[in-house]
């Protein structure tokens, strides 16, 4: 099969997550036709998670891409870029105030940056609904989607951009993700500056995490007086079931951790544990470094389907500069599978670098320097 041009070709992107919408965005200013899939049934069908800062020197130039950079620093908390270091005791042993002028890395929630997104494009885009289970068809394509309710789509270029689980990248990949050994509990504070104030005072405008080399907590300010918190420790993948609970049994895990962090702060407990509602275990994976994959002229990857990070504070912002790279090459070049290539001599060494300086990243979010994000 002759690769068409991309002006020409049925492009699918796996994902409705801020690398896939980006890059819909792009190509769609530039007049190229895509469809996004997504498995979720609707953009509200569940929460999107917390905060995310979008760096000057990669999100935001692909929001620039996108035409969307003035209404994202309108929706942005430049405030959200203070942080706080704290010891066990609640000590502060660094606090970074950013300047009243600082957009490097401003804040903006997960669910915001989405919206923002999906109101940028064209009505129909993203196919809701639609959970991918397979790609099939010959590395020169016509490629196939296989959907998990029995329906395909036949595509020229399918791009995954649908996470750390990615049901693309075996197309191209044999690689998976592996458990790095520290796992995140997620909770969540609702009503701060009311119900939570003593939790507001601690976390202040934007971050403030502590740690003691075992174990460690990062509470972050979202939009809406919210605060999410992630309970860092260095466990079993299945440690709350090794410990005779379940994710579900939020008071027999209250009490685990009130043991495990013993001899912290009263106030600094009060993070861990007076939570609204349950906990959510996050296992921190990533995949092999460097990883990289022969070239496929029908398929690539971008984000965490490509090169899953641990979550340091790059993983959105490259995941978004990927997709503006793969819309440029699109953009520009007579075929796809020379804009496959293109975007791939850009993307892999890049991706392969920053791994290489991440890797074995989450031990450091257990040690007493400010590397959390």
């Amino acid at each position: 099969m002759t690769s068409p041009h991309p002006a020409h070709a049925r492009i699918s992107i796996i994902g409705a997550g801020p690398g896939g919408l980006t890059c819909a965005r792009i190509l769609q200013r530039h007049g190229i036709t895509v469809t996004v899939h997504d498995r979720d049934a609707g953009p509200d069908s569940r929460d999107q998670g917390g905060s995310l800062d979008l760096h000057a020197d990669n999100g935001q130039i692909a929001l620039r891409a996108a035409g969307l950079l003035d209404q994202f620093f309108e929706l942005a908390r430049p405030e959200g870029q203070e942080m706080r270091q704290m010891d066990p005791t609640g000590t502060i042993t660094s606090h970074q105030v950013p300047a009243d002028d600082e957009m490097f890395k401003p804040e903006i929630d997960r669910g915001q940056l989405r919206g923002l997104l999906l109101d940028s494009l064209l009505p129909g885009t993203v196919d809701w609904g639609h959970a991918l289970e397979y790609v099939s068809g010959p590395a020169e394509g016509p490629r196939r989607l296989h959907f998990t309710d029995g329906t395909t789509v036949e595509a020229d270029l399918v791009i995954g951009a649908d996470g750390a689980r990615s049901r693309v990248r075996p197309a191209v990949s044999p690689a998976v993700p592996e458990y790095s050994g520290v796992s995140f509990l997620e909770a969540w504070f609702d009503d701060v500056d009311d119900r939570h104030a003593e939790i507001a005072g601690l976390v202040g405008r934007g971050g403030a995490h502590v740690a003691d080399g075992e174990r460690a907590m990062f509470a972050q300010r979202n939009g809406g007086d919210h605060i999410r918190v992630y309970l860092i420790q260095r466990v079993p993948a299945d440690w709350i079931r090794a410990s005779g609970l379940t994710p579900q049994d939020t008071e027999g895990i209250r009490s685990l951790l009130l043991d495990r962090y013993a001899g912290w702060s009263p106030r600094l407990l009060r993070i861990l544990t007076d939570n609204d509602g349950p906990y959510v275990d996050r296992p921190i994976l990533a995949l092999p470094v460097p990883h990289t994959w022969e070239h496929s002229p029908t398929v690539t990857l971008l984000g965490d389907a490509a090169h899953l990070m641990p979550p340091l504070g790059v993983g959105v912002n490259l995941a978004m500069l990927d997709a503006a790279d793969l819309a440029a090459a699109l953009r520009d070049a007579t075929t796809v599978e020379d804009a496959v290539r293109v975007y791939e001599k850009t993307m892999l060494p890049r991706s392969a670098e920053m791994a290489r300086l991440l890797e074995g990243g989450a031990e450091h979010l257990l040690g007493d320097d400010d590397r959390a994000a």
